[in-house]
């Protein structure tokens, strides 16, 4: 056995997490994402009004050069560091000009890079980055090698007059990705995108050719986000002309900072379109909360269109992917302080963005629709179509479930809907949770079972005993479904609720319920789980007050799940500037505590909730029925006992 002592911690500095971990930083795939750090820094200087062109070269040796005539990266000492500051962009994680948020002395208002982990990680994965600057008169040379372990000096190389601007050369170091070189085609479609996003900049790509010669790309969108759309749709006919527009928060915006908004091309078609989204010029190829915000403005708007030009027909009722299924959108949001998911920002978390976008686009729509009345009705029409579709499925699907159901809990608040697939139970803790959780809720789609106490531990229970509690007997009528075991193929075709959502306080006595209804699930009625029915809530812990903070910043409410997310927030709102007294965390007892505003805006609205899939690993089925078997077994007390005595010291108590 190897020993484990105090030789055996290993502390990793300066660019070793990255390189030991390239996959929690970029995608491994190819080294499209560490080119795009680069090319992001370029287009960033372009959004902050300072460049008008970004070249891309990629050269026969396998390396590629961005050039941008931005401000030029800065080449003096940093004040606390004492190391030059372009040396901190490529050499240290966690560092940029794109932390600070502060009124008046940002030098990137709006930017989507934040975590400070770009360029260095583009560096640690490199076999040679090679920086030019231009800035103040003179041009700055500076290498890295051996992914950011040899540090070149920095070097003055002479002078460019009034040039300004960066240069980056990187050879990617083909050990870490599974294709040493970018796709072409992905590389293309970033640069396109950013010539649509940012009107005046030219984007070209340069790439050389066995010969020597270079074949050259240019984009420039005249028509902007509108011309981008319809080149998206290819030979498609639209249903209606595009409506691109824009709208951003000015100085006197209550809810927002000044400047946040988005612009937006969107069209109707008839086989539908591959819409994309951008963050500060970011793409969001797996969407987020700015997708949310403006399907929920456009569904609004037609809603408010279609009913006050009486055109819905007696017993439809139009929900969001009836308007929305066959739209088309290019969507640029700009906000303040983005959070995305992980460090390839391929998605969008920010709750406020749904908000953001949301009520920029429904009122300049809505007035829009109202302005060309023909292009409001053909739309109108193409939602009432998929309505009139989508109610005449459902009333099959209910036909087949008519025979034989059982009359449903009398404390279960159904939901309207008849759709399995959209359809959510959340079994709620106590009558108060249940309460704000059925004013909190989607009508339409959501349905809620509040539980009394503690549910039975239903381990080691037969299956013919189980109806004996009420909870789990109100459970299982409620899901329509019979308790099986793992080796059954039971029939789901009654289930009534694609997802069972298990929503419990963010305390001990929450999770404890957590497991109990996780062992119902995991011991009776394990089909839930193999099919991804079984989620859990994740509720917060803490709720932060920050203040206003000058013209760019109204007053915020934000969410923490737990002290560790708390500590971050705190970190993050120091750098902005607020002071740590100025802001208030409350911790909420439990979910009765919380409004039902602030219980959909954190646990029930698909856009903003933060909600966990149950999966169970097939390589870890053994290993999971002797945990389940060691925890809830009525027979392993000293095993218990055992095993809290070797991993106790592992659990954090929260007093």
């Amino acid at each position: 056995m190897s020993n484990y002592d105090e030789s055996s911690f290993r502390v990793l500095k300066g660019l070793e997490p990255v390189r030991e971990r390239p996959g929690m930083y970029t995608r491994t795939d190819s080294p499209a994402h560490i080119i795009q750090e680069v090319i992001d820094n370029a287009a960033d200087e372009a959004l902050a009004g300072h460049a008008k062109n970004i070249h891309v070269m990629l050269h026969q040796d396998g390396s590629i050069s961005v050039t941008d005539d931005g401000r030029g990266i800065p080449v003096g000492l940093h004040p606390e560091e004492q190391i030059p500051v372009v040396v901190l962009a490529y050499t240290r994680l966690h560092a940029g000009g794109k932390f600070d948020k502060r009124s008046g002395n940002s030098a990137y208002a709006f930017s989507g890079g934040l975590h400070g982990v770009g360029v260095s990680v583009t560096n640690a994965l490199s076999l040679r980055v090679a920086v030019e600057v231009r800035r103040e008169g003179k041009v700055w040379g500076l290498e890295f090698a051996e992914g950011g372990e040899k540090v070149g000096s920095l070097q003055e190389l002479g002078a460019c007059g009034r040039q300004t601007g960066t240069r980056v050369r990187v050879w990617p170091d083909p050990r870490y990705f599974d294709s040493p070189k970018v796709p072409l085609n992905e590389l293309e479609r970033l640069l396109r995108s950013k010539a649509v996003l940012l009107p005046g900049v030219k984007v070209t790509l340069d790439t050389e050719q066995p010969d020597g010669r270079f074949l050259t790309k240019t984009w420039s969108y005249t028509q902007g986000l509108a011309g981008y759309l319809r080149e998206l749709a290819g030979d498609q006919e639209m249903a209606c002309p595009i409506y691109a527009s824009e709208k951003y928060a000015g100085a006197q915006d209550a809810d927002f900072a000044e400047g946040e908004g988005a612009a937006w091309a969107i069209g109707w078609f008839p086989e539908g379109v591959s819409s994309e989204s951008y963050v500060n010029l970011i793409p969001t190829v797996a969407g987020g909360t700015h997708e949310s915000g403006l399907r929920a403005g456009v569904f609004e708007a037609v809603k408010t269109f279609v009913e006050h030009h009486t055109l819905l027909p007696r017993g439809v009722k139009l929900q969001q992917d009836d308007v929305c299924g066959r739209m088309g959108f290019v969507l640029s949001a700009r906000l303040l302080d983005p959070q995305f998911q992980g460090q390839v920002k391929e998605k969008l978390n920010s709750r406020e963005a749904v908000k953001l976008v949301s009520s920029q686009v429904r009122d300049p729509f809505e007035v829009w629709l109202n302005l060309h009345v023909e292009a409001g009705k053909a739309i109108a029409e193409l939602a009432i179509k998929q309505a009139l579709a989508r109610q005449k499925n459902a009333q099959k699907v209910e036909k087949k479930k008519q025979s034989g159901v059982a009359v449903l809990p009398g404390k279960l608040t159904d939901c309207e809907s008849t759709d399995i697939g959209e359809n959510e139970l959340f079994l709620v803790e106590g009558d108060s949770a249940g309460g704000s959780a059925k004013m909190a809720r989607n009508k339409e789609t959501q349905a809620i079972l509040p539980l009394r106490g503690k549910v039975l531990n239903t381990w080691e229970v037969e299956a013919g005993r189980l109806f004996a509690n009420a909870e789990i007997h109100d459970i299982a009528v409620a899901l329509g479904v019979d308790p099986h075991d793992p080796e059954d193929k039971p029939d789901l075709s009654n289930l009534r609720y694609g997802k069972v959502v298990i929503m419990s306080d963010a305390d001990v006595d929450g999770a404890h319920i957590q497991t109990l209804l996780l062992t119902l699930f995991y011991r009776h009625f394990p089909a839930l789980i193999d099919n991804g029915h079984v989620h859990i809530a994740q509720p917060p812990l803490y709720r932060i007050d920050v203040p206003a903070s000058g013209k760019k910043r109204p007053a915020r409410r934000l969410y923490a799940l737990d002290e560790g997310e708390l500590h971050a927030m705190r970190d993050r709102l120091e750098k902005e500037g607020i002071a740590a007294d100025k802001i208030e965390v409350g911790r909420f007892k439990g979910l009765g505590e919380m409004n039902p505003e602030q219980l959909r805006e954190t646990a029930m609205d698909p856009a903003t909730r933060r909600v966990l899939p149950v999966t169970l690993r097939p390589e870890a089925r053994e290993e999971t029925l002797k945990l389940f078997n060691l925890l809830m077994g009525k027979g392993e007390a000293s095993g218990r006992r055992a095993w809290m005595e070797a991993k106790g010291h592992l659990v954090e108590a929260d007093i």
